[in-house]
């Protein structure tokens, strides 16, 4: 191979650093008595092999089979010995197998609220290593990256990073010098719950949400992510932190005897991830739409029974109708020779048959089989701007017009006593689908679910795919045998995000997730 070419140079630096760093074989002995002796910690080490050639190389990390630690570390430029940055990474993840608790309900939180989160339980057991071996704190401060405050621009680029990077620094170094009234705050917040006790993986997570929830910004969802020294090199990536419900059904994350009332409000619109299908690619964008959950508000319940009683006449001819699709508890089964009862017309025409010398016809029974509909219902409303145009010929909105067919809708299925439920939507690019319930499949057709329908309001675009996956999330949950799912809405998917040139985007997904 010509010794010019790239793939030669690239080559030239592998061999460069490998001959220059530290190997696991090496010293796999001393990090052994390493973790045995400080740590009493007693567990496989299993080395990875690291590749320049990836953009991602892998993170240290452990689980039930042991602890993975890269098969090499050169010196760093700060003269940090491969040896010592080895034992700082063990002296981390050893930190967390002593002092960190797993936490149940991961998939209720954005991916930001979850990396935030790590940040701040990895400062809590940093903080307690050091409390317990001060010589720690010189090794985590010199390799912890120090971001410099007026480095990203918030009105140009996403500094979601670099703001969450100045915050690990802070919490481990309380003399960080920053300036911003939020790092100083939650770092003096946390500075004051490690001194008052060794806290809990659940309280300091509580704070980080509340963090979250303090400084997050529109323009994190900018292009333009600003990197520069905001990657933490010897930490784990906090596999072992999370539990994952994602058969959960509807509950939520939501303990409010331990919670602030700050971390209370992300539980109430806990955040979810949904692909979305690109036809053209002919595959998914992974985890492409956030889904933000809430409860509707509620106006006035009298406005609906309004709306009833203008539709007197059809609730009365759709009553007469229900009430022969209405399933009956029992249905008589005749001709079984074995029941619960005689059935007297069949038993006297045997009795004749016999005294006449023909074989009776021994199934002069009667039995019952249960008949009841075993079905449930999703409504999902369209709830974007487009429904509060006025159709020609007509006096009154397609939003007004939704709300009084959906009434009517769900007082005929309460009538038949299948279980059902209704939410809308509406949505303000991938990153805002905003579902909002209605009613749940365990309430009952009453004042507060007419109020929440009377409130009803258009807004925003129509991302359907989305928020038919998350409506079928729920459909799934439900234990009967057949389950329907009904989207009421007055034209196709669109989104303000999308490309105008290509409209059937959106059309495609909607199409594949009634598909799924």
């Amino acid at each position: 191979m010509n010794a010019t070419t790239p793939q030669a140079a690239s080559s030239t630096e592998i061999n460069a650093d490998e001959r220059q760093a530290i190997q696991f074989v090496d010293i796999e002995r001393k990090l052994h008595l390493y973790l045995r002796a400080l740590w009493q910690d007693e567990d496989n080490l299993t080395p990875y092999l690291l590749d320049t050639q990836k953009l991602r190389q892998p993170i240290p990390y452990f689980d039930i089979q042991g602890i993975y630690i890269p098969h090499a570390i050169v010196d760093s430029k700060n003269g940090i010995s491969g040896l010592n940055r080895y034992r700082t990474t063990l002296a981390h993840m050893a930190a967390h197998r002593r002092w960190s608790e797993t936490m149940k309900g991961g998939d209720h939180y954005s991916r930001l609220q979850l990396n935030t989160a790590d940040l701040f339980e990895d400062a809590r057991v940093e903080y307690l290593a050091i409390k317990q071996y001060p010589g720690l704190r010189t090794l985590f401060l010199a390799q912890h990256p120090v971001p410099v405050e007026d480095a990203c621009d918030p009105e140009t680029q996403s500094c979601v990073h670099h703001r969450t990077s100045m915050m690990s620094y802070a919490l481990l170094n309380p003399e960080h010098g920053y300036k911003s009234k939020d790092i100083i705050e939650y770092s003096q917040r946390f500075h004051a719950i490690m001194q008052a006790s060794e806290s809990s993986t659940k309280e300091i997570t509580t704070l980080a949400l509340s963090f979250v929830l303090r400084t997050k910004r529109q323009s994190d969802q900018l292009p333009d992510v600003y990197l520069k020294d905001t990657k933490v090199g010897y930490r784990d990536d906090n596999r072992h932190l999370w539990e994952f419900l994602e058969d959960g059904g509807e509950e939520a994350i939501n303990d409010e005897d331990d919670a602030t009332d700050e971390a209370a409000v992300l539980n109430i619109q806990p955040i979810k991830y949904y692909h979305e299908w690109n036809y053209n690619s002919q595959s998914y964008y992974p985890d492409w739409c956030s889904i933000y959950e809430s409860l509707h508000p509620s106006g006035y319940g009298s406005e609906i029974d309004r709306l009833l009683r203008k539709h007197t006449l059809l609730c009365k001819r759709l009553k007469q109708m229900l009430d022969m699709l209405k399933p009956q508890d029992h249905q008589r089964v005749r001709y079984q020779e074995d029941g619960c009862e005689l059935d007297l017309d069949i038993a006297l025409r045997s009795l004749i048959d016999l005294k006449c010398g023909i074989a009776p016809d021994p199934r002069i029974n009667v039995d019952h089989k249960h008949n009841s509909r075993n079905i449930s219902v999703m409504l999902l409303l369209d709830l974007s701007a487009s429904l509060d145009d006025v159709q020609k010929g007509c006096k009154q909105s397609i939003l007004k017009l939704s709300q009084e067919a959906v009434s009517i809708l769900a007082w005929a299925i309460e009538k038949l006593g299948d279980p059902f439920a209704i939410a809308g939507f509406c949505s303000n690019t991938r990153n805002e689908v905003q579902y909002k319930h209605i009613k749940e499949f365990d309430e009952h057709w009453g004042y507060d679910i007419k109020a929440r329908l009377a409130a009803l309001e258009a807004r925003y675009s129509t991302r359907m795919g989305a928020a038919m996956r998350h409506a079928g999330h729920y459909l799934s949950q439900q234990q009967t045998d057949k389950k329907l799912l009904l989207v009421l809405t007055d034209g196709e998917p669109a989104d303000v995000d999308v490309d105008k040139d290509d409209p059937q985007l959106l059309i495609q997904d909607a199409h594949k997730a009634v598909q799924e």
